[in-house]
């Protein structure tokens, strides 16, 4: 995967525009930054295009992603602008939702890492990661239906699995806007740390990622993400994978090894 696939998007032929995310690239993982400041990083289509061009590359070679904001803001939410044109159709094809939900179930985990505010649209994408971590400045809230909308990209259904159902209906019911230490108590974040030190938090997350087996972990990422219905079969199924792995007979030699006296 090169960087010169994930930093480009659709562009119409003679379009000059500056690219949405910056990409920082490295053996195990990718860090992506919203990069939009003139516009609080407002995820537009051109966002979702070059959101969709990093996962291809994230599908075709695996690698852990971190997600960031520039500017002290993870992203406000979805472009209004944009937002106030689309049509019923345009709510049909699920723009935000479809590459939300093509970022949760891409095959390594998905880091979080929010400074500021994640409000409707960013706070959709916060919720699609793996991992969340904050600043004392982060700022969760689903706003849409005072914009005459509902929170379709992923709140209504995610965030009850990750803070239950009675606080998901009171923020998406309400548009609440909750801080750093309400989303901590809440398990919404998972660590809040200073901005200076955040994305370094999420390089440690990822450093112990890549210190497990690469296919033991994208195993763990798919039965977490399986139905409740699937389980047990599917554990034992992929179990089974790994058992007959090198990796696995490799990697508990070594302990064994290491535990002679």
């Amino acid at each position: 995967m090169s960087d010169a696939i994930l930093t480009g998007g659709a562009r119409a032929p003679g379009e000059q525009q500056e690219p949405r995310l910056r990409i920082e690239s490295a053996g195990d993982r990718v860090v992506a930054t919203l990069d939009r400041p003139d516009r609080r990083n407002a995820i537009d289509q051109a966002t979702v295009d070059e959101l969709h061009e990093l996962c291809a590359a994230l599908e075709e070679q695996p690698r852990t992603l971190v997600l960031a904001g520039a500017g002290g803001i993870f992203a406000a939410g979805a472009d209004i602008a944009q937002l106030r044109e689309r049509t019923g159709d345009d709510a049909r094809r699920g723009i935000n939702a479809a590459v939300f939900d093509r970022i949760r179930h891409l095959p390594m985990p998905v880091i979080a890492a929010v400074d500021g505010l994640a409000l409707g649209g960013g706070a959709e994408l916060a919720y699609a990661a793996d991992i969340r971590i904050g600043t004392p400045r982060a700022r969760f809230g689903n706003p849409e239906p005072g914009l005459g909308i509902i929170a379709a990209a992923g709140a209504s259904w995610r965030l009850p699995e990750i803070v239950g159902h009675a606080r998901a209906s009171e923020l998406l019911l309400t548009g609440r806007v909750i801080d750093a230490d309400e989303a901590l108590a809440w398990g919404l974040l998972s660590s809040v740390h200073e901005p200076d030190d955040l994305l370094a938090s999420a390089h440690a997350i990822a450093d112990r990622i890549a210190a497990n087996s690469a296919r033991a972990t994208v195993l763990t990422k798919r039965v977490l993400l399986a139905p409740r219905a699937a389980h047990p079969a599917i554990d034992g199924e992929l179990q089974a994978e790994l058992f007959d792995g090198a990796d696995k007979r490799r990697r508990m030699t070594a302990f064994l090894d290491r535990k002679k006296p």
